[in-house]
């Protein structure tokens, strides 16, 4: 599934000419809780495996890649508010994953969530850089950018859900769920642009 995964976001990225760079959630290799857990006693309704607190981290920084993409595309074409009004959106997920985080002891003190366009993770880095780059060239492919995201975000949520405690499956649902309506939106943004 992870291969076929894979292959898909690979080949979404090469119709866009962007160059994908996916580790995965399962496939990106860092440690959740470098700088330490949270000291902050939280109560837990599972324990989770470090590979589980990794990709609470990945979700994490994920959605702060769509979120930084919107702000900045939306800064260039500001007489296109799908970007305006979704960023919003990911805002709100940036919180929900991060509660997660907090709540299972994942650290992300050290992380400069108000910050734009910086992430930990490279693979995150390479995405966010290459998104911008590819959205520069026009509103067009500032929108298809838009739908990559989306698309990457709703295979990615889907994935990191496989095995996870049932509060966790259930911000997952709704944050792909927030996914979903915005990849309609960004499809309905091209078609009035190409129309």
């Amino acid at each position: 599934m992870k291969d076929n995964r894979r292959a898909f976001l690979s080949k979404v990225g090469k119709s866009l000419g962007i160059a994908v760079v996916m580790g995965g959630v399962a496939g990106s290799s860092l440690h959740a809780s470098q700088n330490g857990s949270s000291s902050r006693d939280t109560a837990t309704s599972a324990e989770l495996s470090e590979e589980q607190k990794d990709e609470l981290f990945y979700i994490f920084q994920e959605e702060k890649v769509a979120r930084d993409v919107y702000i900045t595309l939306g800064q260039i074409y500001t007489n296109e508010s799908t970007f305006a009004l979704i960023q919003l959106s990911e805002q709100s997920h940036i919180d929900s994953a991060g509660a997660l985080c907090e709540k299972y002891g994942v650290d992300i003190s050290y992380v400069d969530v108000e910050g734009v366009g910086n992430f930990e993770l490279p693979v995150l880095q390479t995405l966010y850089d290459n998104c911008i780059s590819q959205g520069e060239n026009s509103l067009p492919d500032a929108l298809r950018v838009g739908e990559l995201i989306e698309i990457t975000d709703i295979a990615d949520l889907e994935h990191a859900s496989i095995g996870m405690p049932d509060d966790v499956v259930k911000v997952y649902s709704n944050l792909k769920d927030g996914s979903i309506n915005h990849l309609a939106a960004f499809r309905s943004a091209l078609d009035r642009v190409n129309g």
